[in-house]
């Protein structure tokens, strides 16, 4: 699967179905964003920066276990959750706030959506970059939420993701099966377009294997859907879904005893929020919170 280049909008992605996609209430988190952001929380230990706020990016989606680790490793840090539509926030509130009682005798150090922190310290980000139709705006506004030297971490999915899916499409002759992936290198220079420094970018396979074509379908449906811009068009009907489910036995593999298999690329990034390089010229214009923070640079190195 080719992956898409380094543009502020991946061309396969239809705007209108990443909107819907990103409004679609999860009734829970699916299993393999939970796995792939628990393993992502495992890389917090090689970090020595104890956030005092951190901002939690679509946790529905990206993983409600996930959040709870979270908050477990940084219990006395402020946390702001951000979702991507009401009804998702709505689910979010009644998942990981505590109850109203509890709350009046000891504030919730949880906060929800329009009341972000001035600057966080870190910006979680599990599985929301590649469904975004804008993902160099949304990787500027993640950098605006941290305060200098905050980082973020954010996974996503890489184009080696359902190949084998998107092979038996092209031998059935149909439309891709899925939108294009990003590359991890595109990413890293997104991340530096978007004003991040000492971008790291790994990236591992994950095979996954299910028992029939049923189990295959009501799991894909759960992880996410086909969001590019030439899918089929309109609603197929029961013959097509038989010819899908033929077409799809291809995928068992001998060695897995039979079941069917699955690809998927995990990407993990990891970059700072620099202190901000200032362009001067004739005339300059520079922002209150730019010279507070080049003031308090300028201050902290006297103090050395």
């Amino acid at each position: 699967m080719s992956s898409t280049s380094s543009t502020d909008r991946p061309p396969s992605l239809d705007p209108a179905a990443c909107h819907r996609w990103a409004a679609w209430p999860h009734q829970q988190s699916p299993w393999l964003h939970e796995e792939i952001g628990q393993r992502m929380e495992d890389r917090l230990q090689w970090i020595r920066l104890q956030p005092k706020s951190w901002v939690d990016w679509a946790p529905v989606s990206g993983g409600l276990q996930t959040h709870a680790k979270l908050r477990a490793r940084y219990p006395q840090a402020q946390c702001c959750v951000v979702e991507t539509s009401g009804a998702r926030e709505s689910l979010a509130r009644q998942a990981l706030q505590s109850p109203w009682w509890k709350r009046w005798l000891k504030p919730d150090a949880l906060m929800f959506g329009k009341a972000l922190p001035e600057r966080a310290d870190m910006v979680w980000a599990n599985m929301a970059l590649h469904t975004c139709y804008e993902p160099q705006a949304l990787l500027q506004k993640w950098h605006s939420l941290l305060a200098v030297d905050g980082f973020l971490m954010f996974s996503c999915l890489g184009p080696d993701t359902l190949r084998e899916l998107t092979q038996v499409y092209q031998s059935q002759g149909w439309p891709p099966a899925t939108h294009a992936f990003t590359d991890m290198h595109d990413w890293g220079d997104m991340l530096v377009q978007a004003g991040f420094a000492e971008p790291v970018m790994d990236m591992e396979r994950m095979t996954l294997t299910y028992a029939n074509v049923e189990a295959l379908l009501a799991e894909c449906r759960l992880m996410g859907r086909n969001l590019h811009a030439e899918r089929f068009a309109g609603l197929r009907g029961k013959r097509w879904l038989a010819q899908l489910k033929t077409a799809l036995l291809a995928l068992a593999k001998p060695d897995k005893d039979g079941r069917l298999t699955l690809t998927v690329e995990v990407i993990y990034g990891h970059a700072l929020k620099p202190f901000p390089r200032i362009k001067l010229q004739n005339h300059s214009t520079v922002s209150l919170q730019e010279m507070k923070t080049l003031l308090g640079q300028s201050l902290g190195a006297q103090s050395v």
